[in-house]
């Protein structure tokens, strides 16, 4: 059987993008916790897809997720959510991320475009300033309401108790 693909170091993700960029294409960038992929992701990330060539997917890690998302998360492991995110057809790059933020992967990729859920559209997407400088633009992706991980989670745990 075949390995899964796997998370990529921010710096092999830049060097990849290198000659990619140099041949015109658009590099997306988007970026969260998913932990638990569900349908709405994927509906996210082929949106995102949408707006360029090559999409880069940053995931939060595991003591990153637990800072943002508390103690009892992440369910799934970040080098497990990044193998299921890699094998989606729409995702061309994974990396991981320590930081509570992107900034950092962001600054060091110099995405064209970030794609966020539209229930950032009245928040300060973070990396936006480090995009637009160039040239580059933040879109919003369409967000369904009542499809999230923590609420898939809710449901388990209410069925189980």
């Amino acid at each position: 059987m075949p390995a899964l693909p796997r998370a990529y170091t921010v710096e092999e993700v830049a060097k990849e993008l290198e000659p990619l960029r140099s041949l015109g294409n658009t590099i997306v960038f988007t970026n969260g916790v998913f932990d638990l992929p569900h349908p709405g992701h994927v509906r996210s990330l082929r949106a995102a897809r949408a707006l360029g060539d090559v999409l880069v997917v940053a995931v939060n890690s595991d003591e990153s997720t637990r800072r943002l998302k508390g103690e009892q998360r992440p369910i799934i492991s970040a080098n497990e959510r990044a193998k299921i995110l890699a094998s989606f057809d729409m995702v061309d790059f994974v990396v991981i991320f320590d930081e509570d933020t992107p900034l950092s992967v962001v600054q060091a990729l110099q995405p064209d475009v970030i794609a966020k859920g539209a229930d950032y559209r009245n928040r300060e997407v973070v990396g936006s300033e480090a995009v637009r400088v160039r040239g580059g633009r933040v879109e919003f992706l369409p967000f369904e309401e009542g499809i999230s991980s923590s609420t898939i989670i809710e449901r388990i745990v209410q069925a189980h108790q």
